[in-house]
């Protein structure tokens, strides 16, 4: 598993697809989720762009794309159910699958050990 300082998760599978979220921090620091807006699947997004809308009882915020690809999944439970992405940030509660061109732009992010250093952990 990869993190950024967007406090995303990324987590490769096969077939170059790779699986995002928020991270247990990201979670904690934005508090109750109470809605989620998930991209269409076969949208091709650049890196930065602005990909998942999540409000929580605290704050909105845009959860913005880690790599270039085309979101070829999304998880509808957690628009059902926003409160999953506090119960199971780092599992279940994933927001979207993303096939990129090579895997190896995932080697420039941070593994767990250097993510738990960058949030003081």
């Amino acid at each position: 598993m990869k993190f950024t300082e967007e406090h995303e998760w990324l987590d490769a599978g096969d077939d170059n697809v790779v699986t995002v979220g928020i991270t247990a921090h990201a979670a904690e620091q934005l508090g109750d989720a109470v809605f989620v807006e998930l991209p269409e699947v076969g949208t091709e997004v650049v890196k930065d762009d602005e990909v998942v809308v999540i409000e929580s009882v605290k704050a909105a915020s845009d959860i913005l794309a880690p790599v270039d690809g085309e979101i070829v999944e999304v998880n509808d439970v957690i628009v059902d159910e926003p409160s999953k992405v506090n119960e199971d940030p780092e599992g279940d509660a994933w927001f979207f699958r993303i096939k990129v061109e090579d895997l190896s732009v995932l080697d420039d992010l941070m593994d767990e050990a250097a993510y738990k250093k960058f949030i003081g952990d």
